[in-house]
């Protein structure tokens, strides 16, 4: 973006439009953490009906995690040629297409494969979503904005666990996944109605009717409209590297293999604890509705952690309020299944493990526009995410294996907690002023979302 246009919208409150924006991007997050955890909520349902094995539920719980990579990392940098907003639309349908299919499902294999299709659709979702959100906040909001996009994926688990309870006592596991394909249908509308381009975009593409699209833009955002398309920088210009090539040249290198290293091991531990945790705790004795409310519970403390986070990134450094989330988070872990001798107990630590955690992954996905120029932002988010879901994709299937192999559930946290605490190492390593072709281009730039 033109550093002058740029720096004309930080220094403005936020409009209406803008939040609208931001709020249309969090009702997308709400959709990603609903589409998660509804194979985590229904897992008890499913392995009942075709009676299977902890590791084939392990690849079940992963299936949707690896098209969220493949989405994340193949069909995100087409947004950066066709638009943000015209890749959100054609995900939501393929994301709803895999949600029916998946409640048409006749055994295991076909779950996988459509838990895998609406996986595509949701990873081609989350990085223009995030990307949007963080153009359209101003300086002094756009921690708590993206942070409040991630707030929307510990709703969405919420609402999911709190959906799959009620639905599955009359209508079976399969009418959770219905819910879910309506719900992501009637996204459709909602962004065709109110979701803008992004500016970006549109100042780098420089496509046919780009100036009236960005004057409109502007106006709704309260904004002076301009006679012709702002100069963009150079770097942000630059088409000579392909797209994955800029990201990995020598000046960005560092931080974006460090980012990659972060969203890695800091989604292994998430996606155990939120896949994870309702099964483990109906094995420690609960009983199915107890577990599943220790998984609403562990999703609710993730929207009270992801907030906290972006109202601690106005006044602090990201990076260091990231570091101290993964260390907390760490500690809890550790003392999460002695808690389970008692309930209270047991829903208090993971109420506290649910804050921290959601907030480490809304942290790492405020940091990241930061590090990217704009022509390649959406794939240097989208390949972050992507490689985070491999690590996503592992735990399941990895933990499953290791429960097989007879370990205790106190091993297996004692280990997601070791793996947290490298993340938030790979993290602290980072150097926010190093990547000198996106410094002066990106929306993150002049925000919380970077070291002061």
């Amino acid at each position: 973006m033109s550093i002058q246009l740029r720096e004309r919208i930080d220094a403005s409150p936020m409009s209406f439009f803008q939040w609208s924006a931001v709020g249309i991007c969090v009702l997308l997050n709400v959709l990603d953490g609903f589409d998660v955890l509804v194979m985590a909520f229904t897992a008890s349902g499913v392995s009942d009906e075709w009676q299977i094995s902890a590791s084939q539920l392990g690849l079940l719980l992963s299936a949707g995690l690896v098209g969220m990579a493949l989405g994340s990392m193949f069909l995100a940098p087409f947004a950066d040629r066709i638009g943000r907003r015209a890749m959100i639309l054609i995900c939501l349908v393929v994301s709803s297409g895999g949600m029916f299919l998946s409640a048409a499902s006749q055994d295991a294999t076909q779950l996988g494969l459509t838990r895998l299709l609406t996986g595509v659709g949701i990873g081609g979702i989350l990085a223009s979503s995030n990307v949007i959100a963080a153009e359209y906040a101003n300086a002094r909001w756009r921690g708590l904005a993206v942070s409040l996009n991630s707030t929307g994926y510990a709703i969405g688990a919420t609402a999911g666990g709190v959906v799959a309870a009620v639905l599955q006592q009359d209508g079976g596991w399969r009418s959770v996944f219905l819910f879910g394909a309506i719900a992501t249908a009637l996204l459709i509308p909602a962004v065709l109605w109110r979701l803008p381009e992004s500016l970006d975009f549109l100042l780098t593409q420089r496509s046919a009717g780009a100036l009236p699209r960005l004057n409109r833009l502007l106006a709704s955002m309260r904004q002076p409209t301009v006679e012709a398309m702002p100069a963009v920088d150079t770097p942000a210009r630059r088409r000579a590297l392909g797209k994955l090539q800029h990201i990995l040249s020598p000046d960005m290198r560092r931080n974006t293999i460090l980012t990659w290293a972060g969203f890695f091991m800091i989604m292994f531990g998430f996606y155990f604890v939120t896949s994870w945790t309702p099964k483990l705790l109906v094995e420690a004795g609960l009983s199915t509705t107890e577990g599943i409310t220790g998984g609403v519970l562990l999703n609710l403390g993730g929207i009270f952690g992801t907030t906290l986070l972006g109202l601690l990134a106005t006044r602090f450094a990201l990076r260091n309020v990231l570091v101290a989330y993964t260390l907390l988070t760490a500690v809890l872990l550790a003392a999460f299944v002695p808690a389970t001798s008692g309930l209270a107990a047991a829903f208090g630590v993971g109420v506290l493990i649910g804050l921290f955690i959601n907030g480490c992954i809304a942290g790492l996905y405020a940091l990241t526009p930061s590090i990217y120029a704009p022509s390649v932002r959406a794939t240097g988010v989208g390949w972050a995410i992507g490689i985070g879901r491999i690590g996503a994709i592992l735990s399941p299937v990895l933990i499953g294996q290791l429960l097989d192999a007879s370990w205790s559930p106190t091993q297996v946290y004692l280990l997601v907690a070791v793996i947290v605490v490298l993340g938030g190492a790979a993290v602290r390593g980072l150097r926010p002023g190093g990547a000198r072709t996106a410094k002066a281009a990106t929306p993150a730039a002049t925000s919380g979302s970077t070291d002061r």
